[in-house]
Formats: structure tokens, sequence, C-alpha cells
């Protein structure tokens, strides 16, 4: 029997800007997360907004969740229409589906996805 998690390490490009610095669309991001794969949070998510680099519209946001399973993080960049999101459990799980969540919450363009399954022994 093997034992280890999977980790996801998502992409996504060509991403609506505004989207991208709106902590509330980042919460649904979260909380879909954690309901679709079954995940179990153990406090709230932090958030954290950066400035604007233009002085017009709120910056990137990174933002963190952990999970009894291990944790949920992304770092959003509304000047490059893109996003980095991380997704780690210590457990193996089929994959999400991440790019449907990612285009119809960010309008992303683009969205690579790589699962990297993270065995406990050699």
């Amino acid at each position: 029997m093997t034992t280890g998690g999977c980790e996801w390490v998502i992409d996504a490009f060509d991403c609506d800007p505004k989207s991208l610095a709106d902590q509330d669309r980042l919460r649904r991001l979260f909380d879909s997360l954690v309901e679709t794969l079954s995940l179990h949070p153990i406090g709230e998510s932090r958030w954290h907004q950066f400035p604007s680099r233009s002085g017009v519209a709120p910056g990137g946001i990174t933002g963190m969740t952990l999970l009894a399973e291990s944790h949920i993080a992304c770092h959003t960049f509304p000047e490059h229409g893109s996003m980095c999101l991380n997704v780690f459990c210590c457990r193996a799980r089929p994959d999400g589906d991440f790019a449907r969540l990612l285009k119809q919450e960010f309008q992303a363009g683009e969205v690579r996805v790589k699962r990297i399954d993270r065995p406990y022994q050699r």
C-alpha cells in the first residue's frame, strides 16, 4: 500500500484583472475547493491585498487557508492578468475541475494544472 498525498500547482492566465483584486471572489473560490474536494479548514482564511501599482485599482492578493489536510494558497497579479494557485492534500484525491472554476469566476483564458503525487516513503 502506497501512502502519500497530492498537490496541484495551477496557473491561470488572461484573467479579468478586476476579479483578481476581489477578495470575495477568492473566498468563493476557496469555499468551492473546500466543498468539492471534501477538505476541512482549521481556521479562517488569511488575506493580504497589495497596494495598486497603477494607483487606480486595488493590487493583487495573497491568500491562504490552513486545512486538516494541508493548505490552499493563491497569489494574484491583476497587472499581468494571472493567478497562481496551490492545493496540497495529505491524502490522494481525484482531480478537481480547476479549469472550470477559474474560467467561471475569473474569466481565465488559459489554465494549466500540474498534479504532483507526493509519496511519504521512498
